[in-house]
């Protein structure tokens, strides 16, 4: 059934570049705070190493993973097939937020698209790779990606995704500070 790696085979690298969607779930330290689980969509994800990855990351509604990574670092990725055999991939790791002023943005951003409203790039470095059955993951067939985020993002325009995140990325449902709300 699932079984633990060190890092990613070529056979998993594969597997996440045929993904059309994977997730990213995070968690601050503290009991009483939220657990963040979102879907990620786009061509935005590279495997940069057995033991690293990263996705640019683009404005939305909030910065949870953002502000649970600025306060402890904890990252988890999955990966579901959805066509073809049954598995589903987990990728354990530290992750940290590489913001756009950063030596690092200038490394990573060229390995992505141009994206309107790209915020940060989340760095992770694996600790754990699993993978277990995904017997019970249905059957879907793609479709395609929505264009809705890229609309909106060129539609606020530089200006206005800059007051966006300022006003909505800043801090987490719990409180917590993200590295787009520290006074930079």
């Amino acid at each position: 059934m699932g079984k633990v790696y060190d890092s990613i085979s070529d056979d998993q690298r594969a597997f996440i570049a045929a993904q059309q969607i994977f997730f990213v779930a995070s968690a601050p330290l503290g009991t009483e705070g939220h657990v963040n689980l979102s879907p990620k969509g786009l061509d935005c994800l590279r495997v940069l190493a057995p033991d690293r990855v990263a996705y640019l990351d683009l404005t939305g509604s909030g910065n949870e993973t953002s502000a649970h990574l600025h306060e402890n670092g904890r990252i988890t990725l999955m990966f579901c097939a959805f066509a073809g055999p049954p598995m589903i991939l987990r990728l354990y790791g530290h992750g940290e937020p590489v913001l756009p002023d950063s030596d690092r943005w200038a490394k990573l951003h060229p390995l992505f698209g141009e994206y309107p409203g790209a915020r940060q790039i989340i760095a992770i470095e694996i600790s754990r790779v699993q993978t277990s059955c995904g017997f019970a993951v249905p059957k879907y067939e793609y479709v395609g990606q929505r264009d809705t985020l890229i609309r909106w993002a060129d539609a606020k325009g530089a200006e206005g995704l800059e007051d966006y995140r300022r006003e909505r990325n800043a801090r987490s449902i719990d409180g917590l500070a993200t590295p787009l709300g520290e006074d930079r």
